[in-house]
């Protein structure tokens, strides 16, 4: 370059540069922005990272990375516990359980968003509209206040994944009719109406042997009705127990009525105990491995896709593999319908423990890469991203999305999902929660196992939680 160029190269930055000082800008070079994030490993989180690398672009003009570190479901809490606790701060962005809350938030790891969201109205506006239940849900610590630390990254709830094949065949049909005098459920309106006591027809009517028949068909290996979470591992058993014990009129421990609200005589009240021995009535009817303690939410849906359940409640998180046709038998043969309710005074009642997860950032994360995780957050609950979220096998709990009559021709499972939001419900937020929730797995699979009855199970439960809760100053 000569250096009559040279000058005029720079005389042309400088008056570029002028210009920008004259019309109120600043100029400033692209910065690498990594955002180092944990999530389970499941389907949901995939696609979030798919439709990051293939889809986003920072308004900012930054180049930002997200870095994510997927983590099994059995091992998820201690992982990120363990990571938390140890003072590594390897995290900005975490997707966590919403019963992490309390705990985390008073260890001094999750960061308050209050402020994020009255720094811009918009976004503030949609992040509010998200449905109720799930707000509070993956949000609010205290419950249902309004102090906010989560965004809503994939809500979820419990459905019913059925087998139309085996349903809808006219000699099951005919047969069930004249065992239990009902009409075997086959449409997926059908299903949304089942009580539990149909499930447990179902289960009973379908518990079939290896050369049997079967929708005109011999068996190759043994047959099962119905599946449900029955798992030691985490909170599997807890969460279907605990919709069993809503939908009766029982309760868990209602963190919200502290420090009155009691764990004695609540958690183990006759109608909870009821419920539980409604739960633990049904197992019988279900594959051998549910009587283990093992009947996770992947082994209920392994045993559906494998073709053995003709009917499996289980997350919508976990749906896509029931729909690919290289894991799934059933892949084309799915029918879905809401959760089995309990019938009270002549009204389905349809309580459910909320799924699903919030993002969380952590309090160390630095002022440019928590604006960078707002933009990325303000984009991935968009419309038009939430709509290709639920298309993709996702879920979205902004109004707008999901009342959307296309909304529920993205997946089958999506005629269940408005539905559902209603009646979900969220055990504890509270500091203690991996306490209680441990205990309670543990004394769950005592009972699931038969070591123990229903009420044994409930009284065992209260005791510890009354002791722990009130020594922790949660019940007076």
């Amino acid at each position: 370059m000569t250096a009559s160029s040279t000058i005029k190269h720079a005389l042309l930055a400088a008056g570029v540069a002028a210009s920008l000082v004259t019309l109120g800008a600043t100029w400033a070079p692209a910065e690498e922005v990594t955002l180092t994030m944990a999530v389970p490993d499941w389907p949901p989180t995939r696609i979030m990272k798919k439709f990051f690398d293939e889809q986003y672009k920072p308004k900012s003009g930054n180049h930002v990375v997200l870095d994510v570190d997927f983590i099994p479901w059995p091992d998820f809490y201690t992982r990120v516990n363990a990571s938390l606790t140890s003072g590594e701060k390897k995290y900005n962005f975490i997707v966590s359980d919403s019963q992490w809350l309390g705990a985390f938030v008073e260890g001094g790891y999750y960061r308050k968003i209050n402020d994020l969201l009255d720094a811009d109205p918009e976004f503030k506006k949609t992040v509010l509209s998200v449905h109720p239940a799930v707000l509070a849900a993956y949000s609010t610590y205290p419950y249902k206040s309004k102090n906010y630390y989560g965004f809503p990254q994939f809500p979820d709830v419990l459905v019913n994944f059925a087998r139309k094949d085996v349903l809808c065949d006219a000699t099951e049909q005919k047969s069930f009719m004249a065992k239990y005098g009902k009409k075997l459920p086959c449409t997926g309106e059908e299903l949304d109406a089942m009580t539990w006591d149909d499930f447990r027809n179902v289960g009973e009517f379908f518990r079939r042997k290896k050369g049997e028949m079967l929708a005109g068909k011999p068996l190759d290996d043994d047959f099962y009705g119905i599946a449900y979470q029955a798992g030691k591992g985490y909170d599997f058993a807890s969460m279907q127990i605990n919709g069993m014990i809503w939908q009766m009129g029982g309760n868990i421990w209602d963190e919200t009525q502290a420090p009155t609200g009691q764990a004695e005589g609540v958690v183990n009240s006759p109608v909870a105990v009821k419920a539980l021995e409604q739960y633990l009535g049904m197992i019988e009817y279900m594959p051998p491995v549910a009587k283990t303690g093992t009947m996770d939410i992947f082994k209920t849906d392994e045993l559906f896709r494998e073709g053995k359940v003709a009917m499996n409640v289980d997350w919508i998180g976990l749906g896509e593999g029931t729909i690919d046709p290289k894991i799934s038998k059933v892949a084309d043969k799915l029918v879905v319908g809401m959760m089995p309710g309990t019938l009270v005074d002549g009204k389905l009642v349809r309580w459910s423990n909320i799924g699903g997860q919030p993002f969380v950032l952590t309090t160390w994360t630095t002022p440019l890469q928590t604006k960078e995780a707002v933009e990325f957050v303000k984009w991935w609950l968009s419309d038009d991203i939430q709509r290709q979220f639920a298309a993709a096998g996702g879920q979205s709990a902004i109004k707008s999305v999901y009342e959307d009559p296309k909304y529920v021709t993205y997946r089958p499972w999506n005629r269940a999902w408005a539905a559902s939001l209603d009646w979900q419900k969220d055990v504890w937020h509270v500091p203690q929660f991996f306490e209680l929730l441990t205990e309670q797995q543990d004394q769950f699979d005592l009972a699931i196992t038969g070591e123990q009855d229903a009420k044994t199970t409930l009284d065992n439960i209260a005791k510890f939680q009354q002791n722990l809760l009130t020594e922790a100053g949660l019940i007076q």
